[in-house]
């Protein structure tokens, strides 16, 4: 019976620092985009937190109900193209995050070629 509950914590915790590392990746690489693409801004630290925040809530999301992730190699055009709107409607929930389309688009590849790059969870 204690086994079992350790192996519990065990999976809790291991999902806490699952969550915190996506989230802390999705932060550096959308920082990265960012100073790369012309047009887009991120004003500071807390906006590019909310952003990450946001950015992994919408993906969760979008995989949960279609199965599609968005993520610009990780699903071809459709990746390519959701990426894109993920990046670009994320502004409207995150003050101090500016995008324009063409930005958006940009973004998307920058986005897509440094999560490429970056070690950890290949999706």
């Amino acid at each position: 019976m204690e086994n079992n509950q350790a192996q519990s914590r065990g999976n809790t915790t291991s999902t806490v620092w699952q969550i915190v590392g996506r989230l802390v990746t999705a932060a550096i690489v959308l920082a990265i985009t960012a100073f790369f693409t012309p047009g887009f801004e991120i004003s500071n630290i807390w906006a590019l937190a909310a952003a990450a925040v946001v950015l992994t809530v919408i993906d969760y999301l979008i995989t949960r109900f279609t199965g599609l992730h968005a993520s610009s190699f990780g699903k071809g055009f459709v990746g390519f193209v959701l990426s894109a709107v993920v990046l670009y409607v994320t502004q409207y929930f995150v003050a101090g995050y500016t995008v324009s389309w063409i930005a958006a688009i940009v973004g998307a590849l920058v986005y897509g070629v440094v999560d490429y790059f970056l070690p950890g969870e290949q999706q």
